[in-house]
């Protein structure tokens, strides 16, 4: 039996669908396809029922998939502990990270690093779901908010502030009682920036919603209407200026998490390092506070 197969098939049920398979696993969903139709052609067994666009486990599916969840944890372990013993400065060390965030905060100091190490290569991955470290779908992950579960250790690295921000002309053109509003689309609607800007709308309209910080700036930029942008974003940009009175809305704490049976590994302690140096140093600055999460599955979604 080629393992391969196993985990594409293990990565169809635990996604849910072949295209969020196929991005998990950075194949095309084609691939995916294809290699679940030579497991099922290996073991002579039918493991998903296909009705149009919906692949749906059968029953042996199911079985089949929960033995290869075990078979890929213990995989994953052998792949950290292997990780955890490296001392040289080289390999790949991927890192997960809300995009705009990564942008702003995290390509300089990489960038830095990696002139330093050579042999060291980064994945950086922006994204708004949380990857889960344990099925070693990142190494590292920056988030907003602090899991409460998985083998973890999680370092408070800094701070992220949240203010109104327009582009002058919509405020010049629109009094208080005029003002619209862009919101927050797809997952971010969860998140405690939507919460906050509904409560400073007061009712008056929503007129936009995007699915990510980096549109909803871009339609402020356009003079589209207010938006609660982190403070990386606005106070950085002079196109952009505070709705008045200019007070900070929101506040969120920024956490760098790292599995525990990673974070010896020379590789993982440098980009650990400089992150912590590059936030310590960032106009929202922060102090670091490290501990584990309780034990658990390390995966959820990022708030």
């Amino acid at each position: 039996m080629n393992w391969d197969d196993l985990r594409h098939f293990g990565a169809l049920v635990q996604a849910g669908s072949l295209s969020e398979a196929a991005r998990r696993l950075n194949v095309e969903h084609a691939t995916v396809a294809r290699r679940i139709a030579a497991l099922e052609a290996e073991l002579t067994l039918t493991l998903v029922d296909r009705r149009g666009r919906r692949w749906v486990p059968t029953a042996d599916g199911l079985r089949i998939a929960e033995i290869a969840r075990r078979m890929e944890t213990e995989a994953q372990a052998i792949r950290r502990a292997a990780q955890g013993a490296q001392r040289a400065l080289m390999g790949t060390v991927t890192i997960s990270a809300p995009p705009a965030l990564a942008a702003a905060r995290l390509a300089a100091p990489l960038v830095a690093l990696q002139n330093t190490h050579p042999g060291l290569t980064i994945r950086l991955i922006g994204e708004v779901r949380s990857a889960s470290l344990a099925r070693a779908e990142a190494d590292m992950a920056i988030r907003l908010s602090r899991p409460q579960e998985g083998d973890l250790t999680i370092t408070r690295i800094g701070r992220m502030g949240f203010r109104l921000y327009a582009a002058p002309s919509f405020l010049a053109a629109h009094g208080p009682e005029d003002w619209r509003f862009i919101g927050n689309d797809g997952a971010l609607t969860a998140t405690p920036q939507q919460e906050a800007l509904e409560t400073a709308a007061a009712g008056r309209p929503i007129a936009m919603t995007a699915s990510s910080v980096e549109i909803q700036h871009a339609v402020v930029r356009a003079a589209g209407g207010i938006a609660l942008l982190p403070d990386f974003l606005g106070a950085e940009d002079p196109a952009l200026i505070p709705v008045p009175p200019g007070k900070e809305m929101l506040s969120r704490d920024i956490f760098l998490l790292v599995h525990s049976e990673l974070r010896r590994a020379a590789p993982i302690q440098a980009v650990a390092a400089a992150l912590k140096t590059a936030f310590r140093q960032a106009p929202s600055g922060g102090h670091e506070e490290e501990g584990p999460a309780k034990d658990g599955s390390a995966s959820g979604r990022q708030s």
